[in-house]
């Protein structure tokens, strides 16, 4: 049993402001017992103009998010998921990055995004990921003292087969760090946590920017952490949209075997071929 803690943002585009109040979240998250702490997606950086985030991003050698992030994690001796920070790979292109840093400050996983979100809403609502950012090809696990992780990002929900392989290859916690529209997380995000993690017979922890961010985007929220069996434990939140703040639950991988025992889907994987009349 460990406690965790996720953070729920809304993030600006102002990285210097982002990274201090999510500093005060961790702290607040140690504090109150955490071990192990997580933040959402696009954690110090919230910018939707090309030119502008092109502008304000770094290589990851010189992320000042990140040496702040790894200094947090060795201070509060605390494992620390960065839900992602949009990392500069060239100097027209970025990666939508996470990060796992354990409780001596150094970086533990990265994991790139692999499914990038490109699509127009019913509500006119247009996402071209692909044209500024360049997709991961490589899924990432990673055993800690307390259990396997596994590593995804927001759209990257959409793909279960991403989650039986995770799943498969180890992991008993699947993270899903997200900023959602507001259109599509009201229609489908408790159902696609709940799903991945009943699929999988896995911990879901999924912390969420939410609200109006300075950009004029707005993000659903609610972060949650969902049981093996797919009862939500925690949902931080308020109303259709997450206040910024810390939300806290109690993870017991007991449950994880428990699930797979009643429920052993990870095992009766079939080859098959497809027919088409």
């Amino acid at each position: 049993m460990f406690k965790a803690a996720l953070i729920s943002l809304t993030s600006s585009n102002i990285m210097a402001d982002n990274i201090a109040v999510v500093s005060g979240y961790i702290r607040e998250a140690a504090a109150g017992g955490a071990t192990f702490i997580s933040t959402p997606e696009t954690t110090h950086l919230m910018e939707m103009n090309r030119k502008a985030v092109l502008e304000k991003t770094f290589a990851e050698g010189d992320d000042p998010g990140l040496k702040a992030f790894r200094a947090l994690a060795k201070e509060l001796k605390v494992w620390l998921h960065i839900g992602s920070l949009i990392i500069k790979v060239a100097e027209d292109r970025l990666a939508n990055r996470a990060f796992v840093i354990a409780p001596d400050g150094d970086i533990a996983a990265r994991y790139d995004k692999i499914h990038l979100f490109d699509v127009t809403l019913a509500n006119g609502e247009a996402y071209r990921e692909s044209a500024l950012y360049d997709a991961g090809d490589t899924a990432v696990t990673l055993s800690t003292p307390f259990g396997t992780l596994g590593l995804s990002v927001c759209y990257d929900l959409r793909f279960p087969y991403l989650y039986r392989a995770l799943a498969t290859a180890g992991a008993n916690i699947l993270l899903v760090p997200a900023a959602f529209t507001k259109q599509t997380g009201e229609a489908h995000w408790h159902t696609l946590l709940r799903a991945r993690a009943i699929e999988t017979g896995s911990f879901v922890l999924a912390a969420a920017q939410g609200g109006l961010h300075a950009t004029g985007r707005e993000t659903y929220g609610h972060s949650l952490v969902v049981s093996p069996w797919g009862e939500i434990l925690a949902d931080g939140g308020t109303g259709n949209v997450t206040g910024p703040g810390v939300t806290f639950a109690n993870i017991d991988l007991d449950l994880v075997a428990k699930a797979r025992q009643t429920i052993p889907s990870l095992t009766h994987t079939r080859a098959f071929t497809l027919e088409s009349l």
